[in-house]
């Protein structure tokens, strides 16, 4: 498996028992997640759980009565293995709304957010988003302060108020843009991102780069005495924040040009490493309804950790401790960013429901697609073309066993949502059918 990220504290000797007790723990979590023979159920998560929380109290009292720790050890990084693995089961049984889901999600947004203040580029969309995110996590944790242990709930708290405290961080920086530069600020941005990620393909035509190159030379042709004007022709003030990152867009470009992506073979492994994952990640967020077990992330996420933590004053070293040329370092910021980003993506898209009901879940939705698209094209002209839809409907109903869905006598997570989607499929066809009806009353 890929490790946890590095610890750099010693191991204090009476905090030994703990960290026994929790590699133990973890290596059930591995064994569960590893088992695709069944979907995994409640009973199977919240025990572990129960488990890991009764270690973190043990620890918590050792700690309190020595010296306050600073940095973290091998107890700190193997118990946020055991939280990250306990988040990821939460998503996968369809308990998305509750505290302990929470946890995988605070730790993606975290890294985003270093990734963002590092890069000094985004755009008001990234922190909108990750703001909205944190809000619901927020009313999650809060509203489970009453179902679960304080030693959680106090963890999360505070790593979602590091978060927010790096969030406002990043929007205060925004704020120092003049408004009439927002829109360049963010045209530019988006053209660094599609430059950069023209870069990490293995082929790309010269004439890709040079319709990139056009756009900010236009920007370019705009400035008067090496200043940009806003849109109804002033010069605004901080000239000093999108000038730069102008410039720094070009250069990027013409580095582009010189390397047709052919890395510095000193880090052709790491690189060769993140596009596997880039690629891996990518492909996921194609096939996600059909094919993701949440806890799958989980070795992503750490390979990820283990390249983004190996890493020294920001810089990407080689065997003998040398730093990356500026395409070889920005090009696997990119690509470890693009990565968190797929991770953040996958996470919030995860649906509130038990994998073992994803499959009728994942149906229902088809359906209500499809059903959308034919009342949005104007509806059927015949109630006889709704059948399919019907007949699909109703197969799908009589699956349910005295209202539920069951797997043999198990009721997995999420009925719900499920129950939910079902009458809006059933409403949606009764609506066309009603429709047609009388539209073939009108014609008589």
């Amino acid at each position: 498996m890929s490790d946890s990220p590095f610890a750099t504290a010693p191991l204090d000797p009476s905090e030994k028992p703990v960290l026994d007790s929790i590699l133990i723990i973890r290596d059930k979590l591995l064994l569960l997640k590893q088992d695709k023979s069944t979907y995994v159920k409640s009973q199977d998560v919240l025990p572990l759980y129960e488990q890991v929380i009764e270690q973190v109290s043990k620890l918590n009292g050792i700690r309190k009565e020595g010296q306050k720790q600073l940095e973290l050890n091998r107890v700190d990084t193997v118990l946020d293995d055991c939280f990250q693995l306990i988040s990821l089961f939460f998503l996968t049984i369809g308990r998305n709304n509750e505290a302990p889901a929470v946890y995988s999600m605070a730790s993606t947004i975290n890294r985003l957010l270093d990734h963002l203040k590092e890069a000094a580029f985004y755009s008001q969309k990234d922190l909108v988003s990750m703001g909205q995110t944190l809000d619901n996590m927020t009313e999650t944790v809060e509203r489970g302060k009453l179902t679960y242990s304080p030693h959680l709930v106090t963890l999360l708290e505070a790593r979602m108020q590091t978060c927010k405290n790096q969030l406002a961080e990043l929007q205060e920086y925004l704020k120092k843009i003049d408004p009439g530069l927002v829109p360049t600020w963010e045209k530019l941005v988006s053209l660094l991102r599609s430059a950069a990620a023209l870069n990490t393909r293995s082929k790309f035509a010269k004439t890709e780069l040079e319709q990139l190159r056009a756009q900010l030379l236009e920007i370019q042709a705009t400035m008067k005495d090496g200043k940009l004007p806003a849109e109804d022709g002033s010069i605004p003030e901080r000239q000093d924040l999108v000038v730069p990152l102008l410039e720094r867009c070009l250069l990027w470009c013409d580095i582009i040009e010189e390397k047709r992506g052919k890395i510095d073979e000193r880090f052709q492994d790491t690189y060769d490493k993140l596009i596997e994952i880039r690629n891996h990640l990518e492909k996921l967020t194609m096939t996600q309804a059909w094919s993701l077990r949440e806890t799958d992330l989980y070795m992503w996420q750490r390979k990820l950790d283990r390249i983004d933590d190996s890493r020294r004053g920001g810089n990407f070293l080689d065997t003998e401790g040398k730093p990356a040329d500026l395409h070889t370092q920005r090009t696997m910021l990119y690509l470890l960013r693009r990565g968190y980003a797929y991770i953040y993506q996958l996470l919030i898209s995860s649906e509130p429901v038990s994998e073992a009901l994803l499959p009728i879940y994942n149906q229902l939705m088809t359906l209500r697609r499809c059903l959308l698209e034919v009342k949005k094209s104007g509806g059927v002209s015949n109630p006889r073309e709704l059948y399919p839809y019907s007949m699909k409907l109703n197969s799908i109903d009589n699956m349910r066993v005295d209202g539920k869905f069951t797997i043999g006598k198990d009721i997995p997570e999420g009925q719900g949502n499920v129950i939910g989607l079902l009458s809006e499929c059933y409403d949606l066809a009764y609506e066309l059918r009603t429709a047609a009806e009388d539209d073939a009353d009108d014609s008589d």
